[in-house]
Order: C-alpha cells, then sequence, then structure tokens
C-alpha cells in the first residue's frame, strides 16, 4: 500500500505499517550516514590527492596544524582512533616527509610527533580545501556549521555516559 494512503487504513494497521517502514533501508540512520560518509571522503579524494594525502593522512595533518608536537596518544584521542590505527598513517606522512616522529624525553615508550618545514608548509596549500568541499558539496558555510553541530550531538549521544561506567 502506498504510504500516501495511510490516512484511510485503521489505526492499528497504520501502526503496523509504521513499524514496517521504519525497517525499510531507506529510512535507516545508519545506512545514511555510512553512505554520506562514504560519498563525502570520495569528494575528497581528487582534492587531497593535490597534496599528496588521502583523507586520513589529512585529519592527522589537521590535528598536527592545531599544534604540534603531539603524542601519539594525543592524535588519536583528538581523531577518535586508536593508536594502532593511526601508526601506519605516521609513518607513510613521515616517509613523505610531512612530520617526524621521535621518542619522548623522559618517556622512551611514547613517540613525538612534529610537523617538518615541508609539512607546515603544505598547510598554506591546505588552506582551500574547506571552500573547494563546500562548493562542491553545494554548501554554505552556515550550513557546514549547523550540519557539524548536529553530528557532534549524535556523536556526544552515542559516548557512554561516564556515569554509567563500571566502577573499579
Amino acid at each position: 500500500m502506498p504510504r500516501n494512503q495511510a490516512a484511510r487504513v485503521p489505526q492499528g494497521t497504520r501502526d503496523s505499517q509504521a513499524a514496517q517502514d521504519d525497517l525499510l533501508l531507506e529510512q535507516q540512520l545508519c545506512f545514511a550516514l555510512t553512505v554520506a560518509s562514504r560519498s563525502v571522503v570520495g569528494a575528497y579524494k581528487p582534492v587531497l590527492d593535490k597534496l599528496g594525502l588521502t583523507h586520513p593522512q589529512y585529519l592527522v595533518m589537521l590535528s598536527l596544524w592545531e599544534a604540534s608536537p603531539r603524542s601519539v596518544r594525543d592524535i588519536s584521542d583528538a581523531l577518535a582512533q586508536e593508536p594502532a590505527t593511526i601508526s601506519p598513517l605516521l609513518r607513510r606522512l613521515e616517509t613523505a616527509g610531512f612530520i617526524t616522529r621521535q621518542r619522548m624525553e623522559g618517556n622512551e615508550r611514547m613517540l613525538d610527533v612534529r610537523l617538518t618545514p615541508r609539512g607546515a608548509a603544505l598547510r598554506e596549500q591546505a588552506t582551500e580545501v574547506p571552500g573547494i568541499m563546500m562548493a562542491r558539496l553545494g554548501l554554505t558555510r552556515e550550513q557546514v556549521r549547523q550540519l557539524h553541530a548536529s553530528m557532534m550531538d549524535l556523536i556526544a549521544a552515542t559516548r557512554p555516559d561516564p556515569e554509567d561506567a563500571p566502577r573499579r
């Protein structure tokens, strides 16, 4: 039955129809987020290729342009990733000459990640990326701000409440 005919259907049937509609793939938030994420990251590819970066490498560089040096743990926390996920990205960025990794003084287990002059200079080229992407996606700066705020609210809603964490 077409959805626009739901008003002529008895209430019990309408509730059942709504429950069925809730199970449609096209109605799933997780599906929309997955496709949107893949599509947006894909749209970044040709822009970031010109900088010699992949999207995950771009995110690492953004974190380092905000603050350098940083520990691997600090970068992984900023990107909401595990350090084991960040390490291969750092190796490739070091090979490309954008960063250096050195053992931290006083704590040989921790790595200090720093921008090289080449990595710092790349920031100037990267300043064009947000504007290019807004144009490519057909979004204004205000729309990006609103979308970002909504996404951050969604991320916060999925984080466990510290008060619900098991006590040690």
